[in-house]
């Protein structure tokens, strides 16, 4: 596949990664751990709303997911909390079924989370990130009569303890009794699994790539012996071997994202979405486990951004389906 990103996406990528530059996500959550737990910045919501970010993918934009996969990278490198992918596509579904509440999800006035509903159609969702900010969930499931998608807004929190310090879990208690639900067309579940997929890669490969950057500064640094640890033949194989995970990464998950965008066959779209979600998390995890040796000691200090995003991480990868499940789901297409 002979695939890059255009100069228009480029741009969108050095946009967001500058303006998340200027507006720490990390400096924030870290001050707001000593007291509380991290929520969304409304800074980055106006942010978001106001370039139409959340819109991205509903008709009036007429964005795909490779545009959204650079979004949702930088915001995975930053370790910003505001959910990007998940409030996208959930804009997309409230336009698709027709639900009053589109407009607000997609200028931000109100904020949507999203998750699939269990197979048996009662009982907790799939986790939802920063579910505690935001008005209301999209719920996708399907049915023998078909796909549908139901809103809740007063849900039922069941709030998870994970690693990550950057945003809070939840699930939600799914009961089909006390929402109304919208039709969608045939094949929206499946397809809304498959994007999640890709996405929450996406987001482990950004934290990766900042692990990558940080790591190579570091061993340049870093004194051992009177020269820099980078200059040490075993450090230079750990720090190109994390390169390569990132750039393979990054190319399978493009490749996702395209499919997404391209109408693909399902079971060819789920097929690159499994492969996608499968290497790039584990390739992340990888990155971060070198990423921890390299720095050594200092790496595993609060004072150091490393565990938070080697945190990040380890969480992406259990959520939306783990390498595991993923491998399994190609073994068994």
């Amino acid at each position: 596949m002979d695939f890059g990103l255009s100069s228009e996406q480029q741009q969108l990528a050095d946009a967001e990664r500058s303006w998340l530059t200027r507006n720490d996500p990390i400096a924030r959550a870290r001050a707001m751990l000593e007291r509380s737990p991290v929520t969304v910045d409304p800074d980055a919501v106006s942010h978001a709303a106001e370039g139409g970010l959340l819109a991205l993918l509903t008709p009036e934009v007429d964005g795909g997911h490779v545009d959204l996969a650079v979004l949702a990278e930088a915001h995975g490198y930053a370790a910003s909390s505001l959910p990007i992918a998940d409030l996208a596509v959930a804009a997309w579904l409230l336009e698709v079924s027709g639900s009053p509440q589109a407009p607000a999800a997609a200028q931000g006035e109100a904020l949507f989370g999203l998750t699939r509903a269990p197979a048996t159609l009662t009982g907790p969702s799939s986790p939802v990130p920063m579910a505690a900010d935001m008005a209301g969930v999209v719920v996708v499931g399907e049915t023998d009569e078909g796909d549908y998608l139901s809103v809740m807004t007063n849900p039922r929190l069941e709030p998870m303890s994970t690693l990550d310090l950057s945003r809070s879990w939840a699930r939600v208690a799914v009961d089909p009794g006390e929402t109304g639900r919208l039709p969608l067309p045939s094949g929206t579940a499946g397809f809304v699994r498959d994007a999640l997929a890709v996405h929450r890669g996406v987001d482990a490969l950004g934290a990766a790539a900042r692990l990558l950057e940080m790591t190579v500064v570091y061993a340049g640094q870093r004194q051992q012996f009177g020269v820099p640890i980078g200059s040490f033949q075993a450090v230079k194989h750990h720090c190109a071997n994390m390169a390569l995970a990132v750039e393979a990464g990054r190319s399978t998950l493009w490749a996702g994202a395209l499919t997404l965008d391209t109408a693909a066959p399902a079971a060819q779209r789920s097929r690159a979405a499994s492969s996608a979600a499968a290497y790039a998390k584990a390739a992340a995890a990888e990155v971060a486990g070198t990423a921890l040796q390299v720095h050594g000691g200092i790496g595993f200090t609060w004072e150091h951004d490393l565990h938070l995003l080697l945190r990040r991480i380890k969480v992406d990868e259990a959520m939306d389906g783990t390498v595991a499940e993923h491998r399994a789901a190609l073994v068994a297409g």
